[in-house]
């Protein structure tokens, strides 16, 4: 199987012209055969402008698959299915579950869904959650939950449940799109806050593979401290992954960091950017 993988929404943008940056990720994944797929939405100021500069007709999907419930993530959903009309969207089952960001000076800022399910559902959406690990499409899957099961993928400590900042959310809901390809597996991420080795290493426990030909998205690096950069890093090395295609959370220190230490594997994952494989 063959796909085009298009990143639609970024918090930065490449050299088409028009096209507009935000702080979010999607990415429209189109197969050789059978219908295209996409990934996360944006906050959902750019989703529908960017696709269209980019000629991406959106009506084709046929599936929206959601990688966690932050604003920055599913905020396109609404204003997509006002413009395309119902469809059926696959995400974890704790998409929905309230959290807060609260910063050092006591500050709370809500980051989840900012629409309520019932509200999605009555523009259309038909929504098919699951923890499991499972096929959305021929040669298409949603990792479903990713165990933590490294000592030092910590995780963003600045997350949590309330706004008294008492529950600490771990975002369990965290899943990556896997796509089977001609050059081995094609891993899409949210934000990744499982971890990017959990992910790689649960994945490739599901699969019985380890050819991971790319990984793109967002790798939540930003957040992360030097240490488990590092070890993410020595991890991709060991993996030989030949493409790694990095933006959203994965920060600027981070990303130079992967260019500098990945020269040949790294590339920045703007809006435009487009894998073929």
């Amino acid at each position: 199987m063959n796909f085009r993988i298009t990143v639609l929404c970024e918090n930065s943008v490449g050299p088409i012209c028009g096209t507009l940056g935000e702080h979010g990720f999607a990415a429209l994944i189109e197969p050789s055969g059978g219908e295209a797929i996409l990934f996360d939405t944006g906050q959902g100021l750019t989703l529908l402008h960017n696709a269209r500069r980019m000629n991406k007709n959106l009506s084709a999907v046929g599936k929206v698959a959601i990688s966690h419930g932050h604003f920055d993530h599913t905020g396109g959903l609404l204003p997509y299915l006002q413009e395309f009309g119902p469809r059926r969207v696959y995400g974890h089952t704790g998409i929905f579950a309230p959290r807060y960001r609260v910063k050092d000076t006591g500050e709370c800022f809500p980051v989840g869904l900012s629409l309520g399910r019932e509200t999605l559902e009555s523009v259309g959406a038909t929504f098919d959650l699951s923890t499991a690990f499972r096929e959305l499409a021929p040669g298409v899957h949603l990792s479903g939950e990713v165990p933590r099961a490294t000592a030092f993928e910590t995780g963003d400590q600045g997350l949590y449940c309330d706004c008294t900042g008492q529950e600490l959310d771990a975002t369990i809901d965290d899943q990556s799109l896997v796509l089977e390809t001609d050059r081995g597996l094609v891993v899409v991420l949210g934000c990744c806050h499982a971890g990017l080795v959990n992910t790689l290493e649960h994945i490739a426990y599901m699969t019985g593979r380890r050819d991971v030909y790319a990984v793109i998205g967002g790798t939540h690096l930003a957040f992360c401290s030097q240490e488990q950069t590092g070890k993410t890093i020595q991890a991709l090395k060991e993996w030989g992954i030949r493409k790694i295609a990095a933006g959203h959370c994965t920060g600027f220190a981070a990303s130079a960091r992967l260019s500098r230490e990945l020269p040949r594997e790294f590339q920045v994952a703007l809006v435009g950017y487009t894998l073929e494989v």
